[in-house]
């Protein structure tokens, strides 16, 4: 008790009875201010943010065009020439050196490997898509694709942290965690970054949606989608033994010591993330089990859908959209299940068959409810694919001459809603898909228009860390315009 009384610098006379009696009064009060100062409700608690959530609703630079992102991760690299950028040049030199030399990617390539795929037009706009992803087809006409990416290197793990995070190799913030700094989000019952992937981790696992530098509010929150029970999704979502009254003053308890112990640690950006995250933990208690429960779906929605994984995961981004969290990212699996080395036509077919259907049923969802004007929806990997085969190294494929290799040159994303001008190809890669040579478009390129989406000039946001003002896109990146409505 007497250690517990010097925490709080009281006077040591004070009894034990006085001690309980001060605090319990006082905790009321504590929380009916942050509420009402998180509803913009106390002009007093306005002028001082420092006690406002740091995920508390922020204005933009500009009027934005999108609230929110949902961010399909094709994790692995899809190939480009299979899915959204059709090469019938490929066709006459099949089993035959290109013409041009065959850039270096990350292992052997030979000859060109034309595409087991089948191309067809769709929409008004007459934009071809492979058979793999048909039921895409009916959306075109809402999506840009961007086929003239390109990025530094043919390795996932450079590509994953570029791709995510605006670096090759040093430690920073995801793309998320610096929407959600920009931004903050407009439900405080729940996490304002979620990142679903089921079965486990991608490459470099959770340094993809890593705060790093930011303070550790805005990192997102793993969610294993291979679970449909909540109480797997989110472990110790549920509290057996205390009711949430009990639960409230238990908490409000533990960040009274917890705001004692931080006011002479206030550079510790880990001690603030800890103090948030119980709270948010409390809150989720009344939101996550409903916002997860996919069976308040009516039946043709679940149809719209189709089952397995991909269908719940992304019926669970429209749900979380539809409440206000700001970024969802979906994971396609663990590891990396698009790096198709070898057996392209076989790993391909089978990969698209489990989120082709849901993707586009995402993308109706999103527009039937009128959320689709305000939610990008992003789509492709770390990088695509080679349009020549790869051939066989010992330890690294199966020895089959039928798969491809990573290509960094050119390859294809896709984005739609939230501002975005659909109906186009943008950009393009060689006769052969092998490099981007029309409109070429960085990740830091793609990174600045997404920002912009958002209302945010991606050269203003920034956080001063290190004697430096870091932001998403390093020194680099320029809007593309053309993608913006």
């Amino acid at each position: 008790m007497a250690e517990a009384i010097r925490h709080f610098n009281c006077d040591p006379i004070i009894t034990r009875r006085q001690m309980l009696q001060r605090c319990g009064t006082g905790f009321g009060s504590m929380g009916l201010a942050s509420l009402m100062a998180s509803q913009g409700l106390l002009e007093e608690a306005n002028a001082a943010p420092d006690h406002q959530s740091p995920m508390a609703p922020k204005k933009s630079h500009f009027p934005a065009k999108a609230k929110h992102i949902i961010h399909i991760f094709l994790n692995g690299g899809a190939s480009q020439v299979d899915t959204f950028d059709p090469k019938p040049a490929l066709a006459k030199y099949a089993g035959k050196m290109l013409p041009s030399k065959n850039l270096r990617t990350e292992r052997k390539t030979g000859a060109a490997l034309p595409s087991p795929f089948k191309f067809k037009k769709y929409g008004e706009s007459g934009l071809e898509v492979s058979e793999l992803f048909s039921e895409l087809g009916e959306c075109v006409d809402d999506i840009a694709f961007v086929r003239s990416m390109y990025t530094n290197v043919p390795n996932h793990e450079p590509s994953l942290m570029m791709m995510n995070c605006g670096d090759l190799i040093q430690p920073r913030p995801s793309m998320g965690a610096w929407v959600t700094y920009g931004l903050g989000t407009e439900n405080q019952n729940l996490p304002g970054f979620v990142v679903m992937c089921p079965g486990g981790y991608p490459i470099t696992e959770s340094a993809n949606w890593r705060s790093a530098f930011l303070p550790g509010a805005y990192q997102g929150t793993h969610i294993d989608t291979k679970h449909s029970d909540i109480e797997k999704l989110i472990a110790n979502i549920k509290n057996k033994k205390l009711s949430l009254p009990e639960q409230r003053l238990q908490l409000d308890l533990l960040q009274a010591l917890n705001r004692k112990h931080q006011s002479v640690r206030s550079q510790e950006s880990a001690l603030e993330s800890r103090i948030q995250s119980f709270e948010l933990a409390y809150r989720m208690q009344m939101q996550a089990s409903d916002v997860f429960d996919i069976k308040q779906e009516p039946k043709h929605i679940h149809e719209m859908y189709g089952t397995g994984v991909h269908a719940r995961q992304l019926m669970i981004a429209r749900r979380l959209v539809e409440r206000g969290v700001r970024y969802v990212q979906l994971w396609h699996g663990a590891g990396q299940p698009w790096d198709n080395h070898d057996e392209i036509e076989k790993g391909h077919r089978n990969l698209a068959n489990q989120c082709a259907r849901p993707i586009a049923a995402l993308l109706k969802d999103l527009k039937q409810r009128g959320l689709l004007q305000d939610t990008i929806v992003m789509c492709g990997g770390e990088f695509g694919r080679t349009p020549v085969v790869e051939l066989p190294t010992p330890g690294a494929n199966a020895g089959k001459m039928n798969g491809r290799d990573h290509n960094n040159h050119g390859f294809t994303v896709w984005l739609a809603g939230g501002g975005v001008k659909g109906g186009q190809a943008y950009g393009a890669t060689d006769e052969f898909g092998f490099a981007a040579v029309e409109n070429k478009v960085h990740v830091h390129d793609l990174q600045a228009t997404v920002l912009k989406l958002l209302g945010f000039d991606h050269e203003r946001l920034t956080y001063r860390f290190a004697g430096r003002d870091f932001r998403l896109t390093d020194v680099h990146g320029k809007v593309v315009d053309e993608l913006i409505a």
